[in-house]
């Protein structure tokens, strides 16, 4: 079992996608330091000082904190844009290499062949 085990996760997929998320959870904890330090308060100022995280109203004893579900709203709609970015990015190289012209196939044994032919009856006197 241990050898099937260190098998599968030694498969490349396996890497990739571990390599994805830990590369998505630092991206991630950017982009939520863009939203929290320097958009929300700039948004804050053009709507009158409003801070947004601190948006809450109390319900029957619980709090609830929209504020923050704001600024999870504005994390994921900025963290979505890049992701399509970057999707739409590699999209358009791989449609370079796709409509890059295709090197020229090597020539088959019969058409060496051939083109040997060819040449000896050039050089007969």
């Amino acid at each position: 079992m241990f050898k099937e085990f260190q098998a599968f996760i030694m498969r490349g997929n396996v890497m990739d996608l571990a390599v994805g998320v830990i590369i998505g959870g630092a991206f991630g904890a950017i982009v939520n330091s863009l939203v929290a330090d320097i958009l929300m308060p700039v948004l804050g100022l053009l709507t009158g000082g409003i801070n947004f995280s601190g948006l809450s109203f109390t319900f029957g004893g619980a709090v609830v904190a929209y504020g923050k579900f704001i600024q999870a709203v504005f994390s994921f709609l900025i963290l979505a844009f890049a992701i399509f970015s970057m999707v739409k990015a590699i999209n358009s190289l791989q449609k370079k290499k796709e409509e890059a012209p295709p090197a020229p196939a090597a020539p088959s044994a019969q058409e060496v062949l051939l083109g040997e032919i060819r040449d000896l009856l050039k050089n007969r006197p």
